[in-house]
């Protein structure tokens, strides 16, 4: 255990992390130069296509440090906000951090949110500054920021660049000197804590795990402690570039698990592995649980596929453990799934994960949280979508989840931010500077307004810098209305919504604007109405698509073309009994981006 070292990279996003992990694993030849690839670790399609990082990824590397072997366990992490659960959960496998700063770009929002992480898990810190060689380095000002953040000495921050490979021998160097050897004793029961996991459709789901106390062996009959189920551990072993199996694994490695587990629901992340004849007093403190900032609808968009698509749902979970969800119905699309997002580039990535890694096309509705409708009895209904409201005349009042966010943002970005919350319904309860140009924000805020993209406005006006954490402090009463969207006189309710009375007015006519663009003309006029109860607040019209009837008559009577015209009008109207709109995805989408 003396040469073990298990550490992760953390930065803001687009800092090197991936090419800085790049050149450790060559420096290490973990990875030979045929395998060598830019971004190695990132082995999704997604990831490469986007740039980004999605899934924390673990792999184990040998280096030989002043003659002495040493078995260093790296973590590569995501720098995107909306992953910063994958985060928080490779910190809690690990002893130390690598917190990466670009050298042309400083220190920003995810950098001080993932140090925090970082620090309330007691890790050691190893500055480093990264990508010295470009053009538009500043490395003795970023240098300065970096002091001011760590409290560090400038000397132990370690110049770098991930491109070319400078100072990866001293990052090396600095890991094995500075991070401490894990702590835990081989001879305690077994206590490992499961930090990932991911779907294999020939051999069922692959556990991740870093063994904290305790030994396991190839064969040993181990049981999760959460779940209460117990297995055989038919292959265990380390994570290289491919897996390779091992006989044993002790305390303070890292390590995969696979025991033909085939239901999803028996592996939680979080959840701590033990021996079934000797199991550990205590479970694997430091999970939390995670909170999230977007609810939506998912649906199949056909019916028959509603068992597939939750077993899609169940896989992916594994894969990704910020993806919360539940039952739901709708009568508009059927069976489907309410799911909870941390924001809406995760909500995205999920969409796209379904139907490029599941063959699911889904069809997603308009985000939002729950509610508590009141009756004239004074009955509580809980509704979770627009469809579930009570009709207007047994409403007696709403109450929607209130909120305490707190935001912490450099000072230049503080008009902005006060006015996109006083847009959003928002209360300002107190300020505190930090530091000089730090400062804290408390606002008191309806949860429904910050769902939608309340999250990824705050980010483009504070340029990435705000970081927003909340809690709920309960309901209250508000004067909320349904708003429905009628398409030729049906109703939608996939595009219904919640919404406050001050903005139904205009949230209906922008709707209508947009889905008039958006859905195909067909051979009839088509009323698109938005309506609160039974009165209509906007309308918009599609026109129909029409033949030329007249083109066959030259000259003639005006009757015979007054003929023609009459009974095409009447087939008009007859369709339009008959006929349905079909609503295009697009559609659904056009309600989360109204702005």
């Amino acid at each position: 255990m003396e040469n073990i070292r298990n550490f992760c990279i953390i930065a803001h996003i687009d800092h090197g992390k991936s090419t800085l992990a790049d050149r450790l694993l060559e420096f290490t030849n973990t990875v030979s130069n045929r395998q060598m690839q830019a971004q190695v670790l990132d082995d999704m399609d997604l990831e490469r296509e986007r740039g980004i990082t999605i899934k924390s990824h673990a792999i184990q590397m040998d280096y030989i440090f002043e003659g002495k072997p040493y078995c260093l366990n790296l973590i590569d992490t995501p720098g995107h906000v909306d992953f910063s659960y994958e985060v928080s959960r490779s910190i809690a496998a690990c002893e130390g951090a690598l917190l990466l700063v670009d050298a042309s770009q400083g220190i920003q929002a995810q950098t001080i949110s993932n140090l925090y992480l970082a620090m309330q898990h007691d890790l050691v810190i190893i500055p480093v500054m990264n990508k010295i060689d470009l053009p538009g380095a500043m490395p003795e000002e970023i240098k300065d920021q970096m002091v001011d953040l760590l409290g560090c000495k400038r000397e132990d921050i370690i110049a770098a660049s991930g491109k070319d490979g400078t100072g990866v021998n001293d990052i090396l160097a600095a890991i094995i000197n500075r991070i401490s050897a894990p702590k835990g004793n081989i001879k305690d029961p077994l206590q490992a804590l499961i930090f990932d996991s991911s779907y294999n459709s020939f051999r069922g789901i692959e556990v991740i795990f870093r063994v904290y106390n305790g030994t396991i062996r190839k064969g040993d009959k181990v049981k999760f402690v959460a779940t209460g189920k117990e297995y055989n551990a038919d292959e265990i072993g380390v994570l290289r570039l491919q897996k390779e199996p091992r006989n044993v694994i002790e305390a303070g490695d890292v390590g995969y698990l696979i025991s033909g587990i085939k239901t999803a629901k028996e592996v939680k992340v979080g959840d701590t592995i033990t021996h079934v004849d000797n199991p550990c007093p205590a479970n694997v403190q430091g999970f939390e649980d995670v909170k999230p900032m977007v609810f939506a609808g998912v649906y199949p968009v056909d019916t028959s596929d509603f068992e597939d698509l939750r077993e899609a749902i169940e896989k992916l979970q594994l894969n990704d453990a910020s993806l919360v969800w539940e039952l739901e119905t709708s009568a508009a699309l059927g069976f489907g799934f309410r799911c909870g997002f941390l924001g809406m580039l995760h909500m995205e990535i999920v969409q796209e994960r379904l139907e490029r890694e599941f063959d699911q096309t889904v069809i997603t509705t308009v985000p939002s949280v729950q509610f508590w409708a009141f009756d004239t009895k004074g009955e509580k209904h809980i509704v979770n979508a627009p469809s579930e409201m009570l009709d207007p005349g047994r409403l007696a009042h709403i109450e929607e989840p209130f909120i305490k966010a707190q935001i912490i943002t450099k000072s230049d970005y503080i008009g902005n931010i006060m006015s996109l919350c006083m847009e959003k319904r928002g209360m300002l309860k107190n300020q505190v500077y930090l530091t000089t140009d730090r400062i804290e924000m408390i606002f008191e805020m309806p949860l429904s307004e910050m769902v939608f993209d309340f999250f990824d406005k705050l980010k483009t006006i504070s340029k990435g810098y705000a970081s927003l954490d909340y809690e709920l402090l309960g309901y209250r009463e508000s004067n909320m209305v349904r708003l429905d969207i009628l398409l030729n006189g049906e109703k939608v309710d996939a595009l219904s919504a919640i919404v406050h009375r001050d903005k139904a007015y205009e949230w209906g006519k922008r709707l209508c604007e947009k889905l008039r663009e958006l859905l195909p003309r067909q051979q009839f006029e088509i009323a698109i109405q938005a309506a609160i109860g039974a009165k209509i607040i906007s309308r918009e019209t599609i026109k129909a698509l029409r033949k030329n009837v007249l083109a066959k008559c030259y000259g003639g009577d005006i009757s015979r073309k007054r003929k023609l015209l009459d009974k095409q009008k009447k087939g008009k109207k007859r369709m339009r009994q008959v006929g349905n709109v079909e609503i295009p995805q697009e559609a659904f989408m056009a309600v989360l981006k109204l702005d």
